[in-house]
C-alpha cells in the first residue's frame, strides 16, 4: 500500500483533497452518489472508510474518452453541442478509471460494486451529490488523480 500519498473525499463537502508527504497538495471539487452513502449491494450509494486503488484503467486514452465495461468504446464525449453524445442525460464514465478496493469488513464488497473514481460527462454538478454511486472528478483532474495515484495508493472517504 502506498503510504506517501493519499486521497481524501467528503462526501458532505463534496471535494477530494491529495494529500502527498503529509501535506495537502490539492483541492478537487467531486460528485458522488445522489441516495448517499452506504455499502449494501445493488443500492447505487457512495461507501465509505478506507480503500485502495485496486487497478487503474485508460492510461493512454484521450480526454473524454468513453468507457463501458472499462473497456475504451471508441466514442469521444466533448461538451460540444454538435458532438451528439453532449445532449446524453446518460452517466457517461470517462478519460480515466480509478477503480477502488474496499480494505475493511463494512467496505469489502466496493470493488464488486464497481465503485469508480472516473472523469464525467456531469461536470456541471461537480460540488453536488448526483452520481450513481461512483466519485466523478472533471475530466482534466482525474487525468491529473490518475498520474499521480499509483496502484495501492490509499483512499478515504468520510461522511
Amino acid at each position: 500500500m502506498e503510504e506517501n500519498i493519499c486521497l481524501r473525499i467528503s462526501l458532505p463537502e463534496q471535494t477530494a483533497q491529495l494529500w502527498i508527504k503529509g501535506k495537502k497538495y490539492k483541492t478537487y471539487p467531486v460528485s458522488t452518489s445522489a441516495k448517499g452513502s452506504g455499502v449494501e449491494a445493488e443500492s447505487f450509494k457512495t461507501p465509505w472508510g478506507h480503500f485502495i486503488v485496486a487497478e487503474k484503467f485508460g492510461a493512454d486514452a484521450p480526454l473524454g474518452a468513453v468507457f463501458k465495461s472499462r473497456v475504451p468504446t471508441g466514442d469521444i464525449w466533448s461538451g460540444d453541442p454538435a458532438n451528439p453524445l453532449s445532449n446524453t442525460t446518460e452517466d457517461l464514465i470517462l478519460t480515466r478509471i480509478l477503480w477502488l478496493d474496499g480494505i475493511e469488513a463494512h467496505n469489502a464488497n466496493t470493488k464488486s460494486r464497481f465503485i469508480y473514481i472516473h472523469g464525467t460527462n456531469h461536470e456541471n454538478q461537480l460540488g453536488t451529490t448526483a452520481s450513481h454511486g461512483c466519485v466523478r472528478v472533471c475530466n482534466t483532474d482525474v487525468i491529473e488523480l490518475f498520474d499521480l495515484l499509483p496502484v495501492g495508493s490509499r483512499v478515504e472517504i468520510a461522511s
